[in-house]
């Protein structure tokens, strides 16, 4: 028995002394109202009330249940209303800054055809970690290791001119005994700014014998930029970045490089459905390749838990 259905039609009809009237105002048929009134009657073992052909009368037993009745219905009524504002409930999502401002307007449209609601902020990768532990964010695309990752996104170093070639090998950029001029520099994005692309970068730095000053972290895209489009120097950066930005993409030679992403939730959130509904839209606006298995899914208690990769570009 549906005991809050049965509970809403006995309060309904004797609220307004009929099976019809009230029926009606508990957005129900007649007939459904007398079922389910009859049911509650059989598992009390007394009637409510006392039918004549003009009016539902309630008996003693029915005055007696009525105001439970009413707080069990009115209770509901209240979960109801906390269930449906849970689920619309926004999500904050923190999501890297390389992400095309066009392809996060797509995001959010596409959240809102599946009735979900989000609410972006976009932040570096060690900012995006701190807002999801401190849950100023319910969920975010945090950057990872590869084997790791979700997502994955080539990177490669680009340059304002055709290096002519099809990889760039960063030996290239080691300056002679007798060159004289600055050295080309490789400049390193805020995003790429984590150990697993810029430590393996600085190793091989170090053992082609470049300069220190070879290898730069920038303080910001725009910046890295312009000092690719202003000289000879090279920016790493994924082939969708260079194509938006109008420089010439290359791998490099030496080492293979991408970022990788992971989503992840806060303790009090399961990104799993966020995942299910907008894995492709966050694969565009990562510049990524369509995975096609299980996610890989992470909160602040679990720690990142790698599944079978998922198709990555190499």
């Amino acid at each position: 028995m549906d005991l809050v259905g049965a509970c809403r039609a006995f309060v309904s009809v004797s609220e307004r002394g009929s099976f019809t009237v009230g029926a009606a105002a508990a957005r129900m048929s007649q007939s459904v109202a007398s079922r389910r009134v009859a049911a509650l009657e059989e598992r009390f073992g007394e009637p409510l009330f006392e039918r004549t052909s003009r009016r539902a009368v309630l008996t003693p037993f029915g005055r007696d249940m009525l105001p439970t009745a009413r707080q069990l219905v009115q209770a509901a009524d209240v979960l109801l209303d906390e269930a449906e504002a849970a689920r619309r409930k926004p999500w904050r999502l923190a999501v890297p800054g390389i992400c095309p401002t066009a392809a996060l307007a797509r995001l959010v449209a596409e959240a809102r055809e599946h009735e979900v609601t989000l609410d972006l902020r976009v932040a570096p990768p060690a900012q995006r970690r701190e807002l999801l532990h401190s849950q100023q964010v319910r969920a975010a695309l945090l950057a990872v290791p590869a084997d790791e990752a979700t997502w994955s996104v080539p990177l490669g170093v680009a340059t304002a001119h055709g290096p002519g070639v099809r990889r760039v090998y960063l030996e290239t950029l080691r300056l002679g005994r007798g060159a004289t001029g600055p050295a080309r520099r490789v400049w390193i994005q805020p995003e790429d700014d984590v150990p697993h692309i810029r430590d393996p970068l600085t190793r091989l730095r170090d053992a082609l014998g470049l300069r220190p000053a070879q290898l730069v972290a920038a303080a910001d895209l725009t910046g890295a930029a312009a000092e690719a489009l202003g000289g000879h120097d090279l920016l790493l950066c994924s082939p969708a970045q260079a194509v938006e930005l109008g420089l010439v993409w290359r791998p490099i030679g030496e080492l293979a490089l991408s970022r990788g992403f992971a989503l992840a939730a806060a303790a009090d959130g399961n990104p799993q459905h966020l995942r299910a509904r907008l894995g492709e839209a966050i694969t565009r606006c990562l510049g990524a390749a369509v995975q096609a298995t299980a996610p890989v899914i992470q909160t602040i208690d679990e720690g990142i838990r790698p599944r079978t990769p998922e198709g990555r570009t190499t």
